[in-house]
């Protein structure tokens, strides 16, 4: 159950734990996550709180880590400035960061010429992410849902959804590209994941890719799972480029359209009219997955 965070409340915050910040205009952005919502304050920073309790683990990971992380990745990622207490209206701790320019890309209409350059950019960013010492780090839990462990926590449920879907996508098709995702491991030295790269989580500004954001499923284990990008976000040449300049085996990219098919998968199944746009794009998604095996 997500909570409902008001402006009154995030300014109340504010005011009783950060005096020296009052005097700042808030406002919520205006794209806001699931996960999170986030506020501006003032013009150089932001304020993060998480929605539900599921959520709030994440808050110390990423104070903890992500200043850790930063030196060693040519791109910009959130810089906390300040971790907010529980109190008596709201539960859980809070973040505010320092303020990145640009436009999330999911609300972007990007060419394929820049499309490729960001996939590139892309690439660059995960190939830095995996050689930094992964010594200490968090591994794949309920914390980041999993993300850098086994597909396998995910199996009846993926298998219930491919039940539920036989006549709108080749099911057989999916269960041998479900099945291959399951066959093999990540049986090298763990590295650090993102655990949730997505249009959503990387700013652009003037067609370059300027920023990647929300590391709340951050932790160490096997990179399959931050490659997902490939089909929800890039296409045709750009998803090309990407495959070609992430240094990643075949074994990890049959892993990684597991994870896109387990999320296409249960985005598509509660949908209850499966010709709206946001049904044929899960299903054009599991296709071109399909496609490529």
């Amino acid at each position: 159950m997500t909570l409902e965070i008001t402006l009154s409340l995030v300014k109340n915050l504010i005011t009783e734990q950060f005096p020296q910040w009052a005097h700042l205009p808030i406002k919520p952005v205006e794209v806001s996550g699931w996960d999170n919502r986030t506020f501006y304050l003032g013009t150089e920073m932001s304020i993060r709180l998480p929605s539900a309790q599921c959520y709030a683990a994440k808050v110390q990971i990423e104070q903890k880590w992500l200043p850790i992380l930063a030196p060693h990745l040519s791109f910009r990622i959130p810089k906390p400035l300040a971790m907010g207490q529980p109190s008596k209206n709201y539960h859980f701790n809070w973040s505010i960061y320092r303020w990145i320019e640009g436009k999330n890309a999911n609300i972007l209409t990007i060419d394929e010429s820049h499309l490729k350059h960001i996939a590139l950019q892309l690439a660059q960013f995960l190939n830095e992410l995996h050689k930094i010492d992964p010594t200490d780090g968090p591994l794949a839990g309920p914390h980041n849902f999993y993300r850098g462990g086994s597909l396998q926590v995910y199996d009846s449920e993926t298998r219930s959804a491919l039940s539920q879907l036989q006549d709108f996508i080749n099911v057989e098709a999916a269960k041998s590209v479900w099945k291959k995702a399951l066959s093999s491991r990540w049986d090298k030295s763990p590295v650090w994941i993102h655990g949730d790269l997505s249009a959503g989580n990387i700013l652009i500004k003037d067609n370059q890719l300027t920023a990647v954001i929300d590391f709340g499923g951050m932790g160490i284990g096997d990179p399959a799972c931050d490659l997902v990008i490939a089909w929800t976000f890039l296409k045709n040449e750009s998803r090309k480029a990407f495959k070609t300049c992430v240094d990643l085996d075949s074994e990890t990219w049959a892993r990684a359209r597991g994870w896109a098919l387990w999320k296409a998968l249960i985005t598509l199944v509660p949908l209850k009219n499966k010709t709206n746009l946001e049904a044929l794009k899960q299903k054009n998604i599991i296709e071109e997955i399909i496609s490529e095996t």
